[in-house]
């Protein structure tokens, strides 16, 4: 019987570690991204008004 390769099934799971890692920080920033321009444009607009 073949033995169990459990580097393989380690490197895998850091693997999707890292992929969830990514994604999260890749979300983070674009909600950081969303508020800036948000921020910007209110500005922008009371300028407007004023």
């Amino acid at each position: 019987m073949a033995k169990i390769n459990y580097n393989f099934e380690k490197r895998a799971r850091e693997i999707e570690k890292e992929k969830k890692k990514e994604e999260k920080r890749k979300k983070k920033e674009a909600l950081n991204n969303n508020e800036i321009v948000e921020e910007i444009s209110i500005s922008t607009d009371k300028k407007h008004e004023e």
